[in-house]
């Protein structure tokens, strides 16, 4: 199952969620680029976006405004749709509509491996190299990984820090997926100092010692963060 977390009251940007790209609101438009895939279900935190959806077709639950985090959000959710507890959940970012679908493929492929070997926790999400300026930008997480590719820390600081030279970046791109049981047990851990200090979400399952198994990607897609963002995603439709 995709779920995408969709949060009317946004602080930086109200409403963007709704926001028109090319004749479509952007939670529909993301939702439309991967249902093919899945089952594509909105968890949505009021009844706008609830009609919205419904008049375009689209799946959509209800969920509380208390929530923190968008993974508390599709974990309620997937409650509400009555997931099992070994079925995969794709997090699917509402501003995200020009994720390529290569790339949820690639991420289903790499958990689906993570059941197959047995594991415990199953939690992965997706990154691609970056050069060297875009590292600079704090809005740009920077993942620092293992040699299995699990991620071993986050930041929105430049890492890891070149001092010796020739370092290689690499951007996270903010998809996840879990198993049921596993995004269970993430909202069920308790908030981590890091977390709350980068503001990271992912961050709380590196400091209670879970892997977050990485998948590299080619993308170019880009979220939309900002009213810039916004006007360059209506270029790209016009």
């Amino acid at each position: 199952m995709i779920i995408i977390p969709a949060r009317l009251a946004s602080t930086r940007f109200p409403q963007k969620v709704l926001a028109d790209i090319g004749g479509l609101p952007m939670v529909v438009r993301t939702a439309r680029k991967v249902q093919h895939l899945d089952r594509v279900v909105v968890a949505a935190d009021d009844e706008k976006i609830i009609s919205v959806c419904k008049e375009y077709g689209i799946e959509a639950k209800l969920t509380s405004t208390t929530h923190k985090s968008g993974t508390d959000r599709i974990n309620e959710c997937a409650n509400i749709a009555g997931v099992e507890d070994d079925e995969l959940i794709i997090n699917v970012q509402a501003d995200e509509p020009f994720i390529e679908t290569e790339v949820v493929e690639k991420l289903i492929e790499r958990l689906k491996s993570l059941q197959e070997k047995k594991e415990e926790f199953i939690m992965g999400s997706c990154y691609n190299a970056i050069n060297a300026e875009a590292a600079e930008d704090p809005n740009l997480v920077k993942v620092v990984l293992d040699d299995a590719d699990n991620a071993i820390y986050f930041s929105r600081s430049l890492i890891p820090y070149n001092r010796g030279g020739g370092a290689t970046y690499y951007g996270h791109i903010g998809i996840y997926g879990f198993s049921k049981k596993s995004l269970q047990e993430f909202c069920g851990l308790n908030d981590a100092p890091i977390e709350d200090i980068e503001k990271l979400e992912q961050l709380r399952a590196i400091y209670h010692g879970k892997k977050i198994s990485m998948v590299k990607v080619a993308s170019t897609g880009f979220g939309i963060d900002t009213k810039e963002d916004l006007e360059k995603a209506i270029e790209i439709f016009l």
